[in-house]
């Protein structure tokens, strides 16, 4: 197989360099950038790994003054940001390396933001025009690189922070904290495990499937979930069974930018429960998205019905009804070992009903199909928690 036929560069929805090996271009992808003594924000696990050891000889050969920060929870939180701000400016950095999954890179991206402002974090949560407040001009640049294929932070306006005083996840959005540059590289993500190549998968699904069922116009983000969808289905239980498979972690890299672009069209209900699960549980977020699936399915098909038939024809399943469609979400994850009840990742009904609450007010509530109430979202997370679907 040529591998090479992966190598490309495209400008949207931003600058993006897809191919084998192209992280070696980071330290002229800095400079472009104005660059010369980037911080590099990474999560504490791949922080001891040799990858990131590599990639800051590289940089520093390429004649950067490069320094790490991996002071990231999976579920980076507010102080995390903060802290990553303060080491910016103790090391007299110009601009920011986002390495790693969707918390390296929405912490980064935060980081990024936070280095030039005067008002705190969370005032520049996603309500009303709070964006306008920030000071462009201050924001550091950013080049972004995945090390798996699920969240697509990598080309998303925005990053989930966790406040931990209130317990709840916040949206921190601006148009500029869109990279300006990212790399690729679907050899970065070849020693994920198994379990983690599927959560972080199945993250991408969610994303692509929910964008295509958000009731907004928006036939250009229709259009990429639909095809991120097929990426999804055709290569995921390939990259899962097989982590050396370049083709199939190169697709689904690909299916994992594609479902993020998407989702400007909005999100749904599987987000809204995983938002607030995710910050009171700490449960990893693709994995949350991964088991809630079938259940938000199944609660939205009065109004999805004839565009998941379409989307099942798309992807010529053998049945394409809505049963057909549903019954290929339940197979697909159990060919990938994902959890079929919240209770099986530790998720209790012990907050059920201020789960139902969160998920009502998050703001991806707003692209579900039908607009659910809290009582409705407490119904959906006690039959995840109990399997019944």
């Amino acid at each position: 197989m040529d591998l090479n036929k992966f190598n490309a560069n495209w400008n949207y929805p931003t600058n993006i360099r897809h191919g084998i090996g192209r992280v070696k271009e980071l330290a002229g992808a800095c400079q472009e950038l104005g660059m010369s003594a980037p911080l590099l924000v990474t999560d504490p696990g791949l922080a001891q790994l040799p990858m990131v050891q590599q990639i800051l000889a590289d940089c520093r050969k390429g004649g950067l003054r490069c320094d790490l920060f991996s002071q990231i929870k999976s579920n980076p939180t507010g102080e995390n940001v903060t802290d990553g701000v303060a080491a910016y400016w103790r090391g007299e950095h110009d601009g920011v390396i986002a390495l790693g999954g969707g918390s390296a890179l929405d912490a980064a991206k935060a980081i990024a933001l936070m280095v030039g402002q005067e008002l705190p974090l969370w005032d520049f949560e996603d309500v009303g025009d709070n964006w306008t407040h920030v000071r462009t001009e201050s924001m550091a640049p950013v080049v972004a690189i995945p090390t798996t294929s699920g969240t697509g932070s990598e080309v998303g306006r925005a990053s989930v922070i966790t406040d931990t005083e209130q317990q709840i996840k916040r949206i921190i959005f601006h148009p500029n904290m869109l990279p300006a540059i990212v790399i690729l590289d679907p050899q970065l993500t070849v020693g994920l495990p198994a379990h983690i190549t599927a959560a972080t998968g199945m993250d991408a699904l969610s994303h692509a499937l929910e964008a295509y069922c958000a009731p907004y116009f928006h036939p250009m983000a229709e259009g990429i979930a639909l095809e991120a969808i097929r990426l999804v289905k055709n290569y995921l239980p390939r990259a899962t069974a097989d982590g050396t498979d370049l083709e199939a972690r190169a697709q689904v890299m690909v299916a994992s930018t594609m479902g993020a672009t998407a989702f400007q069209r909005g999100l749904g209900g599987m987000h809204a429960l995983a938002h607030p699960l995710g910050a009171l549980y700490d449960c990893h977020h693709g994995l949350l998205n991964a088991v809630l699936m079938p259940y938000v399915l199944k609660a939205n098909r009065s109004a999805i019905e004839l565009r998941i038939e379409r989307l099942a024809r798309y992807l010529e399943l053998e049945d394409s009804s809505f049963a057909g469609f549903l019954n290929w979400v339940l197979t697909l994850r159990q060919q990938l070992n994902i959890p079929h009840t919240l209770a099986e990742i530790g998720i209790d009904s012990a907050q059920v009903d201020k789960v139902g609450q969160m998920a009502e007010h998050d703001p991806s509530a707003g692209g579900n199909p039908i607009q659910f109430s809290a009582e409705q979202y407490t119904a959906l997370c006690a039959a995840a928690i109990s399997g019944e679907l």
